[in-house]
């Protein structure tokens, strides 16, 4: 392997380990990451020449100690760095295969702290802990780059300056905070998802992050619902991923899907932790979601899908949580229940402007169009749709669907 491929792995694997790390010691989660930063230039610069060294993660370590230790005494805040760490990993090698603890999910609670903003909180989890770009959340959340950035220093800057202390909160006060250690989790685990091909380096291994700190909430939290639900949503949808894609690469749709690719094992450990959420009493979002999960999962024993109980959660499902996603998928779960012109009033009901950017409205309203023969309507809806898709794969589908539309007006009546 390559020297980049190496850093890239690494990057990819350890990055969120190494700034929590440094940041739970120093108290300074920008310098922190501007230390790791450096880190992983050095090696990029060094490593071609010197060779990789046996414990990557120690010398990143080491290296990003040492810029940490320099910006602090240039900034006249040495005294400030915990002193008890100071002699962590002085040395490239050492017996352990992983020196550095993983104390990202600390992070992801100091992230939520309330004396930061609560519309920054899933965002500054998203780049500090899983190193996700300003540029890439700033998409996520609709906003522009340099807001986005703005907002991330801002956050950063009160950490430091109100003193934040890098601690787990007590358990009393982390039920307050979960939310939005939740929602980080699941974007990260969004983000990831949308990318099936790997064909973006940065975000490679982010769904295996998420579901990897989706368990570590579990075993924080056990009594909490959903985390349990969480990470059962998590699963079913992974269970799926080998059906996601053809063997040519081509898109293929949920409905579509073979189900003997479906890997039964993490249908079963989503089935264990959705059971372990509903005995504990509350409901919740990432609740319905898995259980929603669970109905469709159904199809590998039943042979069908019961769109009636799917319908039915998705709209309890909006009732406690109407994003855009769940109205959607619950005007796409009432065609298939109760007939395609249910789907259609519940669509045609929604304020077009608000879903101007919003790929699914498109692809939904073209399909309920394509159903009952409006074919010139549908081709139309179907291009723009492709249009605001992002994955290639998709795209090509609905512009497929575009073309049979096209056929269809071209048949004589």
């Amino acid at each position: 392997m390559d020297t980049h491929s190496v850093v890239e792995r690494v990057t990819r694997d350890s990055r969120g380990r190494l700034v929590a790390f440094l940041a739970v010691r120093c108290g300074d989660l920008a310098a922190a990451e501007d230390a790791v930063a450096d880190a992983f230039r050095s090696a990029l610069e060094g490593w071609p020449q010197k060779g990789i060294p046996e414990n990557p993660d120690a010398w990143l370590l080491v290296v990003a100690r040492r810029r940490l230790q320099d910006a602090l005494r240039h900034a006249h805040r040495y005294e400030e760095f915990d002193p008890a760490h100071s002699g962590i990993a002085e040395v490239a090698e050492v017996a352990s295969d992983d020196p550095v603890r993983d104390e990202r999910l600390q992070m992801l609670f100091l992230c939520a702290h309330p004396a930061i903003d609560r519309s920054v909180h899933t965002p500054l989890m998203l780049q500090a802990v899983l190193g996700l770009t300003a540029e890439r959340i700033a998409s996520a959340f609709l906003v522009r780059p340099s807001t986005m950035g703005q907002r991330l220093s801002r956050a950063k800057r009160k950490i430091w300056d109100a003193k934040i202390r890098f601690d787990l909160p007590p358990l009393p006060e982390m039920p307050t905070r979960l939310a939005a250690v939740l929602e980080a989790i699941y974007a990260a685990y969004g983000t990831g998802w949308d990318d099936p091909a790997g064909s973006e380096t940065s975000l490679r291994g982010l769904v295996e992050e998420a579901i990897y700190l989706g368990r570590l909430l579990v075993e924080l939290l056990p009594g909490e619902a959903e985390a349990h639900g969480l990470l059962a949503l998590m699963l079913y949808c992974e269970s799926r991923s080998a059906a996601r894609r053809s063997a040519d690469g081509s898109y293929v749709p949920l409905a579509e899907q073979p189900c003997r690719l479906w890997s039964r094992d993490r249908i079963s450990e989503a089935e264990r932790h959705l059971e372990q959420a509903a005995s504990l009493g509350s409901i919740g979002r990432f609740q319905l979601e898995a259980a929603i999960q669970s109905a469709h999962a159904q199809r590998i024993v039943t042979g069908s899908t019961d769109w009636v109980a799917i319908e039915y959660l998705y709209r309890t499902l909006v009732k406690i949580a109407p994003t855009a996603g769940a109205i959607i998928a619950h005007a796409a779960a009432a065609s298939e229940a109760h007939g395609v012109e249910r789907g259609r009033e519940l669509i045609e009901a929604l304020p077009p402007e608000e879903f101007a950017q919003y790929q699914p409205y498109w692809a939904l309203l073209a399909d309920l169009q394509r159903r009952v023969g409006q074919f010139d309507a549908a081709r139309s809806n179907y291009e723009r749709a492709a249009g605001l898709c992002n994955d290639p794969a998709v795209r090509v589908f609905l512009l497929r669907r575009a073309g049979i539309c096209e056929v269809d007006l071209r048949q004589p009546e």
